[in-house]
């Protein structure tokens, strides 16, 4: 059995477009037929940019190969074009193709990818949710806390145990900053009012994008502490671990990082510099499924758990489903409400919520089938970026 053909969709997400503009999908196929789907979570360039790359690498390095020799392929890619060094958009590349290729696998052989990966550890998957907006808010629920107060009893409503905003202030191309004043007083604000609506009933995660210097960070922290976070989420930019660990050690919060790294070197650096309690892999940019767990392994040893990210599409969602049921250090998985909405059309059968849990799926390979009828009918035409920072200081 070898791969014999590739094929992308960049599919736009309509309103209200919680996960960000589009998803950019791989196809696989066998020579006998089977298909595996992948995603790609790359924010570096256009959509239609990123899908082409995928096509290219898959030409130059999977088709033709047995989708089995998963470490092989991956390897090759990642020292294409003499590098062997992190790349957040091969890592998206790499993650996309190598996710399609363990699908495969297991629909070969009749088994759900975390079975291939050591098996069950959890039958339930605690979940989390951002407090996203609503049609007819009375104002900005990002900014205003007494509405997120509101939102934060209705998931808790819904089954969540863990919510998570991000109530610090801009972000933009020239970080690290020193928090305002008003940024450390709207934190205390939410903070207080979201844990005086749930009390004990949820977790309260508290996200950042790493915007903050470690001193501005450190600031912010202890302001926020005696409300009891379950994590401060890339208080510091994640190119240096070592200023991070600054926070770490100064602040009781755990520190939760690593949507912005691509690989288990980034990761190592991380842990050596004891710079977080969570890791934040994102298996559509971390390289895929097997080097996440080799992640969540060396993370064990450093008894630090792991969160899985998501900001993006369904499949990175099922990935991170398969890699979160066979790992011992799971802690909680980002979902985007409850998966319904567009994520529920874009798959032949809805990822298993309920209740603030995910049900690990029992059908083979990654447990969901890419519903291509809707992806076809919702191309993404534009050319901006997934995700986007201001261009100017933050003043």
């Amino acid at each position: 059995m070898k791969i014999q053909s590739v094929e992308t969709f960049v599919v736009g997400n309509p309103p209200p477009g919680f996960g960000g503009r589009y998803f950019v999908f791989v196809k696989l196929e066998t020579s006998n037929g089977i298909v595996g789907y992948g995603e790609a979570y790359a924010a570096t360039f256009g959509p239609h940019v990123v899908a082409a790359m995928i096509e290219d690498v898959a030409e130059r390095h999977v088709i033709g190969q047995s989708p089995f020799r998963i470490e092989e392929t991956t390897r090759r890619i990642y020292g294409s074009g003499y590098t062997l060094r992190p790349d957040v958009s091969l890592g998206g590349v790499t993650s996309a193709l190598e996710m399609a290729m363990w699908d495969i696998v297991g629909k070969a052989v009749g088994q759900p990818v975390y079975n291939l990966l050591g098996g069950k550890v959890h039958e339930r998957l605690r979940s989390y949710t951002y407090l996203y907006p609503r049609p007819g808010d009375r104002t900005d629920v990002y900014a205003d806390p007494e509405l997120a107060a509101e939102r934060a009893l209705e998931e808790v409503a819904r089954g969540f145990t863990a919510v998570k905003f991000d109530p610090a202030g801009p972000y933009s191309v020239y970080d690290g900053h020193m928090p305002s004043r008003e940024d450390i007083s709207r934190s205390i604000r939410f903070v207080k009012l979201l844990r005086e609506a749930v009390g004990d009933k949820a977790d309260l995660l508290f996200g950042t994008h790493g915007q903050f210097t470690a001193a501005g960070a450190i600031r912010l922290g202890r302001a926020i502490a005696p409300y009891d976070p379950l994590w401060f989420e890339e208080p510091t930019p994640p190119d240096n671990p070592e200023e991070m660990a600054k926070v770490a050690r100064a602040v009781s919060i755990p520190v939760a990082t690593g949507e912005r790294l691509t690989n288990k070197f980034e990761f190592a650096a991380v842990m050596r510099a004891d710079a977080a309690a969570i890791l934040q892999m994102n298996l559509g940019r971390v390289g895929g499924l097997l080097e996440a767990k080799k992640i969540a392994g060396m993370a064990e040893t450093h008894y630090v758990q792991i969160a899985p990210h998501l900001y993006c599409g369904p499949l990175v969602a099922a990935a991170n489903i398969q890699l979160a049921t066979c790992s011992p250090n799971f802690l909680i998985l980002e979902a985007i409400q409850d998966f319904g909405g567009f994520y529920a059309d874009l798959l032949e059968t809805k990822i298993g919520w309920e209740d603030g849990a995910v049900t690990p799926p029992t059908e083979p390979g990654l447990g969901v089938v890419l519903n291509e009828a809707v992806a076809r009918a919702h191309p993404y035409t534009g050319d901006g970026l997934h995700l986007e920072m201001a261009p100017d200081p933050v003043r």
